[in-house]
């Protein structure tokens, strides 16, 4: 009985059907009868445990849904030559970097914090895209531009932008340490709240300065130049600043402008000035800058651009922007009939950069540079005719810059308007 129910037992083990098993990626079925075991290639289509379309998603912390959504996997999935399926565990500085970066706004500081490290946790949130949330993302950039200053961002060109600078002003004051910042063609105006910022001691790195086309008037520069001409402070080391294409600056204006010392280029043409003469002598005598006959290279616009860590930042910024003002596009029909009855006519001119061409041909190019200053750019073609002029005319004028300094320095320096707005600061 026990014999027989021994052979019972294996033909039923038998009866179980083929076994497979694969080896180096073939698959092989094993024949345990007639005697000893045998490999035959199956003439059916062969058996694949995993289809090509087969994937793995671990689930961590389902209570948090958006945070597993943008989480990445633990491990890395992929094929072999065989087809077999291996895993691969991700670096433990990979997977730090990846949470810290989905907290990015909860970090409390990171100042002392390697700059390399922080370099690579900064892209992996713009990755993420966490500085264009409203809220946590400026939080997050200022951890960051309260740290590094001009790694973060050196240099930001916002030129006809300024819808970005309306929908993320406060992202755009956290920036430190700027050396170049272009407002060209944004019509903030004298009141404007960036322009307010520039006075402050966060920016006082700033020597490019470009405010082309911002309809600026004498009251927007008394206010930029107040801290400056009292205080010593804010914009003390501009060299290079375009006010050019703002017909509401006159000769009054221009007088708040001699408070920079170390300007080295300076571009006014198509302000409003009366007596352009008295203008170009002033500014010759009392800073030392010489009237350019051809455009200067400075004022081209091609050497300011965005640069830094932040630089994917703001065209992200951009991009939302423009993405918001897509839904708008089927306004087209109305402006049309708008214009075909003649009740505007600036609707979409309002943010392309127009110049002011009357202004422009009236007051010539009024572009100045420094002479004697090595580091600032020469005319696109050197003008040698007048220098001899110039020589005898700041001989002649020294006399008379000694009377206007000491003439001018109280009505400029210490008017009741300038302590107003002193008071504010």
């Amino acid at each position: 009985s026990r014999g027989m129910s021994y052979c019972l037992h294996s033909e039923s083990h038998l009866d179980t059907g083929p076994i497979y098993v694969r080896e180096n990626g073939k698959l092989q079925v094993v024949n345990q009868g007639a005697g000893g075991i045998q490999n035959v290639t199956p003439k059916a289509r062969p058996f694949s445990l995993f289809s090509r379309s087969f994937s793995v998603e671990l689930c961590m912390n389902r209570e948090d849904d958006r945070a597993r959504r943008q989480r990445t996997d633990h491990f890395i999935f992929t094929y072999t030559k065989e087809g077999n399926l291996r895993y691969s565990a991700k670096s433990l500085f990979s997977l730090v970097l990846g949470y810290i970066s989905d907290n990015v706004d909860h970090i409390d500081s990171l100042i002392g914090f390697p700059e390399q490290i922080a370099e690579k946790l900064f892209s992996a949130a713009e990755a993420r895209q966490k500085f264009t949330e409203p809220v946590t993302g400026l939080r997050a950039l200022q951890k960051f531009t309260e740290a590094y200053g001009s790694l973060v961002l050196c240099s930001l060109c916002l030129r006809n932008r300024y819808l970005v600078i309306s929908e993320k002003l406060e992202e755009i004051k956290s920036f430190r340490e700027l050396t170049c910042l272009d407002l060209s063609c944004c019509k903030l105006g004298d009141e404007h709240e960036l322009l307010e910022h520039l006075t402050k001691e966060a920016l006082s790195s700033v020597k490019r300065l470009l405010l082309k086309d911002n309809s600026l008037s004498d009251a927007g520069l008394r206010r930029m130049t107040a801290p400056v001409r009292v205080l010593k402070k804010g914009l003390e080391n501009l060299l290079v600043l375009d006010l050019s294409c703002n017909p509401k600056i006159t000769d009054v204006g221009i007088g708040y402008l001699l408070a920079f010392k170390k300007l080295n280029c300076l571009d006014i043409s198509g302000a409003g000035l009366k007596d352009v003469d008295a203008v170009i002598k002033r500014l010759q005598v009392q800073i030392g800058l010489v009237h350019s006959k051809v455009p200067l290279k400075e004022f081209d616009h091609s050497n300011c651009k965005t640069e830094g860590w932040a630089e994917q930042t703001v065209l992200q910024w951009e991009q939302a922007v423009m993405e918001a003002m897509k839904p708008q596009d089927n306004l087209k029909s109305r402006v049309a009939a708008l214009r075909f009855y003649g009740k505007t006519q600036r609707i979409e001119e309002v943010v392309k950069c127009t110049l002011v061409e009357p202004e422009m041909k009236a007051s010539g190019n009024l572009q100045f540079y420094r002479e004697n200053v090595q580091n600032c750019h020469l005319p696109l073609k050197k003008e040698v005719a007048g220098r001899h002029e110039l020589k005898n005319n700041k001989k002649r004028a020294l006399s008379e810059q000694e009377r206007e300094r000491t003439s001018k320095q109280k009505h400029l320096c210490l008017t009741v308007e300038d302590w107003d707005l002193l008071n504010t600061y």
